[in-house]
This record gives C-alpha cells, structure tokens and sequence, in this order.
C-alpha cells in the first residue's frame, strides 16, 4: 500500500509525487487525464523512481492503493476543480482519512471545506507550496494548516520532502482553519513587493544611471554577495546575463513589459484593507502590475505628452557616478525591503489575532529561507528579531533592522530623487520611504483629517490635551451652511 496519494500532476503536481518518491516514500498518483498519468509513471521510470511511484486511471483504484489513513495530497486549480476532486476522492474515502489542497485557494473556501469534509468523517488540511516546479522537485517551502491531530499524520513525510536548512526543514506547522492558505498568500503578496523593488532598482540603474546589461549583472552578482544575497537577486543577475538566441542582443530587452498574476497579491491587499493594515509597498506592487497592462494606453500617453508637451522618454543623467549609484540603489532596495516585509508579516499578525491561530511569527521566516521564492539570507535576522520579542509589532522598530533602515536613509532618499529628476517611477521605493518616515513620526497631519470629519460629519474627535476616549464635537463655523456662505470661485490660467 502507498504511503501517500497525490491528485493533479501539472508541472508542479508531477515535480512534488517525483519528490516524495525520491525521498523513499510511496506514492500513487492520479489525474483526470489519464495522459498526465501515464506521462509522470514514464519520467518516475526513466528516474528510476518507479518502484516508489504508480500511477492510476479512477478514484476507486487510486483511493484503495492507499495505506491507512489515507492521506492525498491535491495540487489541482483552485475553485470548482478542487471541489470536483474532492467529491471524487470522498465517495471512496473514508472516517479520518485525511485531504490535503496543496494549491494556491482562499482561505475561506478551505475553511468552508473543511466543514463540508468534516461532516463525512474525513479530516481536511490545506498546504502552502512554495518554490516553483524546481522547489516541488529538490525541495519546497511548506506551509501546512488545519488541526493538529491531522497533521501528525503528513509530519514525517513533508519534513523530508521540504526543502532543508542550517536549522531543520523548510515546514512548520501553522494553525488551525485556513491558516496554511492564508500564509502562502501573503507570501506571494511580499513576493510581488520584492519583484516590484528590485524591478525599481533595475530601471533606475538602466535608465537614470546608464548601466548596461553586463554591468547590470555584474552589480547584482556583487550585491549577492551582501544583504541582499536572495534568491531574486541570484535569478536576476542570470537574467541580465542571457543572449536572445532569436536575435542581437539580451532577452530581457526584447521580453514585453507587461506582468501577468494570478490574483493572491490582490486578495493580500483586500486583506490588509479588511484588517486596517497599512501595506503601501505590496499595493504599490500590485498597481505597478495593473499599469503595466495598459501597455497599449501608455504608448498613446508617451505620444501624446512627447508630441504636444515635449515630454521625452527618461534618459541616463549626465555626470552621474555608477559606482556609486549602484552602491546607493543597494541601500535604497534594502531599506525598503524591510518595510515591504514588515507589512506582510504585520497583515499574517493581525489575522492570526483575529482567527485565533496563534501563528509564530519567526517560524516563518525560518521556513522561508529555502526552497521558496522570497528566500533570502536576511529572513534569518527576521527570524531573530520575533525570537527577541514575540510581541513585535513591526520589524523597523527592532534594534537590528532600526540600525540598518537609519544607516540607509539618506541613499534611500537620494536615490529617490535622481529617480524623480529623470522622470523614472519608483513607486515601491517611494511609497516604502514614505510608510518609514509616516511609521517613525510621532505626530501625522491626521488630526486635520479628524477635525475635517467634525466639520463635515460631526463624527467627533479626541485631544491630546485631555484623557484617552473622552470625545468632543465642536461646531466650527457657526455661519457655515447658511446661504451667505456659500461661494464658489472659478480658475483662468
């Protein structure tokens, strides 16, 4: 009997049965198309991994290969599929049997099917994957949720599978309910940050400071090497380096500058609104994405201001020293990937305060350090500074990573201006700069939207001069209303 069972062998689907098989585990593997079936039982054969995998053609075969509790893993689209699959698992499953969604849905719906499951005996779990088809096959970053009781059950096999690091593997339990969904989610909510900001430091190097292709590599082989050492700027740097073997030149000049998504940015920004939590680098990121798919409006926008207003397309800026943009730039990317960070860790924070899922905070960021696509060396700092106060309400006011955002400011800010001066778009780095100067200010201009609402709305306001909840209401205007006040003006350029 297999130790595990796995529905839904797309790449990702495949690269993970092909991982567990390797790990010495069994495995039986279904897909609706028998093809994709037949296709991953070949590469098992040609892996020499096909005493360990097998592959069925029904639910009732696949089910009954099982050992039990029979424990399957679903890595199928999210949505209608997912419930398809599950109906076709449950007519052969049975009590405590366990479901495992490895695929990227909301948490909401595991919640919803976990119920549904659970009310026919059968336990029902929900598992972050990440890292790509490379990470599903060497070893991915897991973030499993649902009861506890469950989990024991997958806990051997998914410490294996995942990925590995200096202190243990990239898995850890997160909670209950949909609390595995929902963690994976905001990690790809702080990967579209990432991508955003170094995106940002890459057009401010090419376009404001001139550097070239292999320069551009160069810089982010060097920057590897620092802080910044990560998985993005690694792939980044190979990025710079590739000839388009269609034509002269690089790839990446030729690769269309508009990015696609598949909606788990979105729903982390809906969250953060939902649980009034700022995270201004992430929303940046996620417009950025929706202004690159105007790509046909913004050539008419280039046109119209070029032709009828003299606006050019942003060029390098003479005098400027590249040595030192570069080194200013890494500043600036690594200041505001704290901040973009912070905002995911506070949006998962507050949720595991409202669900009552007591996620631990610093095991995340352990277990992101391999096999996903956020790892990076400095996740072992984040790690540190949740160990040193469980309660941290956000990484800048941590004594490590307050150092290094103050040592960095002043570039972070000058790399901002010369960004600005060329007429190059850095909302990430900006709007990062903006949530560090508005987070460390002890008074905010708020209190003028405050007493704007009084005015408008009589909706109150406190004092700073008076006990805390004591609320007041002040008519500011008593004329204001009244038909002699009201005007109106009009503007002549």
């Amino acid at each position: 009997m297999a130790s595990i069972g796995l529905c839904g062998l797309a790449v990702m689907g495949q690269n993970l049965a092909l991982n567990i098989a390797d790990k010495g585990f069994s495995i039986s593997v279904y897909n609706r198309t028998y093809a994709k079936t037949e296709a991953a039982v070949a590469r098992a054969k040609k892996e020499k991994l096909d005493d360990k995998l097998h592959g069925y053609e029904n639910f009732k075969d696949f089910v009954h290969s099982l050992a039990k509790p029979r424990r399957v893993i679903m890595l199928v689209q999210a949505g209608k599929p997912v419930d398809a699959t599950i109906e076709g698992l449950l007519e052969f499953m049975e009590k405590d049997d366990i479901i495992i969604d490895g695929g990227n849905e909301w948490y909401e719906n595991t919640e919803r099917r976990q119920k549904y499951v659970g009310d026919k005996g059968v336990r029902y779990m929900a598992m972050g994957v990440s890292g790509g088809e490379e990470g599903a096959r060497r070893g991915p970053s897991l973030m499993p949720g649902g009861t506890q009781e469950a989990y024991k059950y997958i806990e051997e096999i998914v410490k294996k599978v995942a990925a590995q690091v200096d202190d243990g593997p990239c898995v850890t339990y997160i909670g209950e309910g949909g609390a595995g969904n929902f963690v994976k989610m905001v990690h790809n909510g702080i990967e579209y940050g990432d991508m955003q900001l170094i995106s940002e430091a890459y057009d401010v190097l090419k376009t404001v400071g001139g550097l070239t292709n292999p320069e551009l590599e160069q810089a982010f082989n060097d920057w590897n090497k620092t802080e910044l050492n990560s998985f993005l700027i690694e792939i980044t740097a190979l990025i710079f380096g590739k000839k388009d073997d269609q034509g002269e030149g690089f790839l990446l000049d030729k690769v269309l500058d508009k990015t696609g998504m598949k909606g788990t940015g979105k729903w982390t920004v809906q969250q953060a609104a939902e649980l009034s939590v700022a995270a201004p680098t992430i929303e940046a990121a996620l417009d950025g994405r929706f202004l690159s798919g105007l790509k046909d409006e913004r050539k008419q926008a280039a046109k119209f201001y070029q032709t009828k207003h003299g606006l050019k397309e942003p060029e390098p800026l003479k005098g400027v020293d590249k040595a030192k943009l570069v080194d200013m730039v890494r500043q600036a990317l690594y200041a505001a990937k704290i901040c973009s960070y912070s905002q995911g860790m506070n949006i998962i924070r507050a949720k595991s305060i409202e669900k009552g899922w007591n996620i631990n905070m610093g095991s995340l960021a352990r277990i992101w350090k391999g096999g996903c696509i956020i790892r990076a060396g400095f996740l072992d700092d984040i790690k540190q500074a949740y160990e040193r106060n469980l309660e941290l309400h956000n990484l800048l006011v941590d004594p490590y990573f307050g150092e290094k955002v103050a040592e960095r400011q002043e570039a972070w800010r000058e790399v901002i201006k010369l960004a600005i001066t060329a007429g190059v778009a850095v909302p990430g780095l900006s709007i990062s700069l903006a949530y560090f100067d508005a987070y460390r200010r002890d008074r905010l201009p708020a209190n003028l939207v405050q007493a704007q609402r009084d005015f408008f709305g009589s909706h109150t306001y406190e004092r700073v001069d008076k006990p805390a909840d004591q609320w007041f209401h002040t008519v500011w205007d008593e004329n204001f209303g009244s038909a002699d006040s009201i005007t109106t003006s009009g503007y002549k350029s």
